[in-house]
């Protein structure tokens, strides 16, 4: 007898313990429980710590307490202006009655299952009631809360409260997205297109005015310039005036003595003409010795005259000859002669001054500048002198 009461005894404090251990449980901070007596809920409790029920008879389901998250296929759906979107949205819950989730849905794997086509109901509703301006505008909050508001409806019957509902992606369907991107690219490209169009009217207006103000500028440019020539050709006929009005024979012979220097080139010129040319004249008025009588003294005789005759050439941009350059003496163009003949020196002819205007002065040594350019040339069969 004695011998047993040790095996007793332990057996008792076996026993002692399953029961302990089976008529308590423990509930964490992140959990609440449902105690079922053969499967009917009894009692809730939401409180963590160490709680007690009857062994054998109940037992105990544990829910979450956080935030459960569902997120249910994405759909299609069509819009109030009949235009296709692809709308993804996502859950965020809470059980909030756990009686009533267990005796409607039992386990969160069944909610998810039953709760998507909720979601999605919901979200085609909205949509349906609604265009793409409002999906991408402000108004989309509105929207959103709309739709919470009815899975918060059909929730309430699941013992859950929607603590959040969001729409992750909305987006045309593809055979939509390529027309409505083209008719943007056509309505940008007809704002870029008036963008131009009123830059290049601002152009041509601004063209137009730097135009009119150029031919402006360049009138009144014109008409200054016409108005110094105008000043410049009446102090270069004064000019001529007074030297002719000061020594006529020297204008005269200064001017033809510019149409030589223009009219004949050493190295190229050859002329055949008679010493009766008006263009010779001064090779006439010779001395026995030859050449011009004395072209030195004619011009130490009439220095104002110089003076005059090369302000004038400077009035009217015609280059002035220089004293240094007149040759004092001029060979004569005599005819040919039998050479048996004896040589004479030709008498001086004496010829009465010509009374004529600087006009006719200025003709006249243009007039024998053409003579020599016509008498001009290559001479054949003739002597050249």
């Amino acid at each position: 007898m004695r011998g047993r009461f040790p095996l007793i005894v332990g057996i008792v404090v076996i026993a002692i313990g399953i029961l302990i251990y089976a008529s308590t449980f423990i509930v964490a901070q992140t959990q609440q429980a449902v105690v079922l007596q053969f499967g009917d809920p009894k009692r809730v409790i939401t409180d963590p710590g160490l709680h007690f029920k009857t062994p054998f008879i109940q037992n105990v389901r544990y829910l979450e307490k956080r935030v459960l998250n569902l997120d249910p296929a994405e759909q299609t759906v069509l819009l109030e202006d009949n235009r296709r979107l692809v709308v993804d949205a996502f859950v965020r819950y809470r059980i909030n009655d756990p009686l009533t989730f267990i005796r409607s849905v039992g386990t969160e794997t069944v909610l998810d299952g039953r709760l998507s086509p909720v979601v999605n109901d919901a979200v085609r509703g909205v949509f349906g009631e609604a265009t793409l301006t409002d999906v991408v505008s402000s108004e989309r909050s509105r929207l959103m809360s709309d739709i919470r508001a009815r899975v918060n409806t059909e929730g309430a019957r699941f013992g859950i409260a929607v603590v959040d509902l969001r729409i992750g992606r909305a987006d045309l369907a593809p055979q939509v997205a390529e027309a409505v991107y083209s008719r943007m690219r056509a309505e940008r490209e007809r704002l870029a297109a008036d963008f131009r169009a009123r830059g290049s009217e601002q152009k041509q207006t601004i063209e137009a005015q730097a135009d009119r103000q150029a031919t402006v500028i360049r009138a009144e440019a014109q008409r200054q310039a016409d108005i110094l020539r105008g000043e410049g050709e009446g102090q270069r006929t004064t000019v001529l005036n007074d030297a002719y009005s000061n020594d006529p024979d020297f204008f005269r012979f200064f001017r033809t003595m510019q149409a030589y220097r223009n009219a004949i080139d050493p190295g190229t010129t050859s002329m055949v003409l008679t010493t009766d040319s008006e263009f010779f004249s001064f090779f006439n008025q010779a001395t026995p010795a030859g050449g011009i009588a004395n072209a030195e003294a004619l011009m130490q005789s009439a220095p104002a005259s110089l003076s005059s005759v090369d302000t004038g050439a400077a009035a009217t941009g015609t280059e002035a000859v220089p004293a240094a350059t007149i040759p004092e003496t001029v060979p004569l163009l005599a005819p040919e002669s039998d050479s048996s003949a004896p040589a004479t020196t030709p008498e001086p002819e004496t010829t009465a001054p010509e009374t004529t205007t600087p006009a006719a002065n200025d003709n006249a040594a243009d007039a024998s500048s053409g003579d020599a350019g016509t008498a001009t040339g290559t001479t054949t069969g003739g002597s050249t002198n």
